[in-house]
């Protein structure tokens, strides 16, 4: 394909170990401000009682930093930043490189050349990482005023605004619609439909009518908390239903269960 890259491999010919380094974002965008053959900084590496100690210190110059926001402040960046240094594990890591045309890249043996002769956007491996390491400052005043000032810049996308009157609109947003209220309520009420003891819902029955003669079978639903099935099953052994005259669709005790007198209908 015509977009494919060839990948120039001289630096794992010349077996090339790199540090692969994690710095604070700070840190980096100071190092971006250096001139093209500028400095950084400088890393130690001492040995003490037998373990090796690596720090970096920034440039002096580019410690000053300059705080855009409502007004320029100038602050003071840490300067010393020790490595907190972990094992490369069983993991394979290399270092890629990328140069458009017209710049110059590093060739092996310290060698300068431009990458329009070696090829438009060149990629190159570097070498493999060997160690790796974070890049921590040292905490002080200087870092906690950087931190501050970090949090201010970053504003959130949005923002929560009180109003001091209502917005007028053509919907106006409610805790809860009707629908699911009287959803809410009917699963609710079915949630207690549970099966209870059959002479429990007997009792239940026989209080019921000692009060009232006629009962609507809601009612006696509303009344017992009993599935409608099983309800049914329970009222056809004591009870009959009225399917005609002023207590038509109504429910009332067998006669050898009642006390009450009697209806005109069975007269």
């Amino acid at each position: 394909m015509s977009d494919k890259k060839e990948v120039n491999l001289s630096g794992l010919r010349q077996n090339k170990g790199v540090w692969l380094v994690k710095v604070p974002k700070y840190l980096s965008q100071q190092w971006e401000k250096v001139t093209e053959k500028g400095e950084v900084g400088k890393i130690s590496i001492e040995k003490k009682q037998g373990k090796t100690e690596v720090c970096f210190t920034l440039n002096e110059e580019l410690a000053a930093m300059t705080a855009a926001g409502e007004k320029e402040e100038s602050l003071q960046a840490p300067r010393e930043y020790p490595f907190t240094m972990h094992t490369v594990g069983a993991q394979t890591m290399v270092v890629f490189s990328q140069a458009d045309a017209g710049e110059s890249v590093i060739q092996g043996g310290g060698k300068e050349e431009s990458a329009s002769g070696l090829g438009r956007d060149e990629v190159s491996l570097e070498g493999t990482v060997v160690h790796r390491a974070e890049c921590r400052p040292v905490v002080s005043d200087s870092y906690m005023k950087v931190k501050r000032l970090q949090v201010k810049s970053v504003k959130p996308q949005r923002l929560v605004q009180q109003l001091d009157r209502a917005v007028a609109t053509v919907f106006k947003p409610v805790a809860n619609h009707d629908f699911n209220l009287e959803y809410e309520k009917k699963k609710k009420s079915d949630g207690k439909m549970v099966r209870a003891d059959r002479q429990l819902v007997l009792d239940l029955l026989f209080s019921a009518f000692e009060k009232h003669q006629y009962y609507s079978f809601k009612d006696l639903v509303d009344i017992t908390k009993q599935p409608v099935t099983y309800l049914k099953e329970i009222m056809r052994e004591i009870g009959v239903c009225n399917r005609k005259g002023v207590h038509k669709s109504t429910w009332e005790l067998k006669p050898e269960y009642r006390h009450h007198q009697p209806s005109e209908e069975e007269e």
